[in-house]
């Protein structure tokens, strides 16, 4: 079984899902999901059911409802409707079932939550600090990536007043800044460190944040000393960044005998820092 097609349990039950390596989403077989949470002994005739009623209430989860092919229980592929994590969550709000209550409630827990960072930005600095810490990170990292998000954030306000377009272009700058300082773009580093949809600065260990930050922010500057006009002077401006973050990276790791861009995950990263402390 690889990768991009494991089979995923929920209560002892199989859940199929589909890893897109282009898109960097998981897809869910729709029909494995309402099985589970309507306890219906005819799954795919609830969905039916409910995909009809959904239509005419125009919900968009129908008309953007993919399909892939997937194994059945007989062992043939046949083609499945699938939804993505954001189209699931909408899928479950419109599922009457106990099962499927516990995910409603956190649902709008999370909903109540960033409102509440909207009206008050710190609120959401101290939930980040206690995600990280119940994710077992260290406090030295935790202030060295809360340093590196502000850093970010003044990059994109730079890149966003120059009118480099959110989405697509800054992917394409941040993968020249990457690539540029650790010799990976974003996609190929996260293949490197065993992620999916993982947040690859999540992922990094001390050092690679700093260089990352160097990276980030001598692009910045660069920027605003030279006031691109162009998306490709942004482009230029954001191979200068990374390359002058990369030829720190290669002192560095001469100077040491060791390589800086590192394998480890967070996970991984969290049990060494534990073997560290015995």
């Amino acid at each position: 079984m690889t990768k991009e097609t494991a089979i995923k349990l929920f209560n002892d039950r199989k859940i199929r899902t589909h890893w897109d390596e282009e898109q960097e989403k998981w897809y869910f077989s729709i029909v494995d999901v309402v099985g589970v949470l309507s306890d219906s002994e005819n799954p795919n005739n609830y969905w039916k059911v409910l995909k009809n009623r959904l239509k005419k209430e125009g919900s968009e989860l129908v008309t953007v409802c993919n399909q892939l092919k997937m194994e059945s229980s007989d062992g043939k592929f046949y083609k499945t409707d699938v939804a993505d994590t954001e189209q699931l969550f909408r899928l479950i709000q419109s599922i009457p079932s106990p099962k499927a209550e516990p995910f409603k409630q956190w649902l709008a827990r999370v909903g109540s939550e960033r409102i509440d960072e909207i009206e008050d930005p710190e609120i959401g600095i101290d939930r980040l600090m206690e995600t990280y810490l119940r994710k077992g990170y260290s406090k030295e990292w935790i202030n060295q990536r809360l340093k590196s998000i502000e850093i970010r954030k003044d990059l994109t306000d730079e890149w966003y007043g120059k009118g480099v377009k959110k989405g697509q272009e800054y992917a394409i700058l941040t993968d020249e800044i990457t690539s540029g300082w650790s010799g990976f773009t974003t996609k190929q580093y996260k293949v490197f460190k065993d992620l999916k949809k993982e947040n690859l600065r999540d992922n990094m260990t001390n050092l690679e944040l700093v260089l990352n930050m160097l990276a980030e922010a001598t692009t910045t500057e660069i920027s605003k000393e030279k006031n691109p006009k162009t998306f490709e002077d942004s482009r230029t401006i954001a191979k200068q960044g990374g390359t002058i973050a990369g030829n720190t990276r290669k002192e560095i790791e001469e100077k040491t005998g060791k390589t800086v861009v590192s394998k480890l995950n967070a996970k991984q990263l969290g049990t060494q820092e534990k073997k560290n402390l015995k």
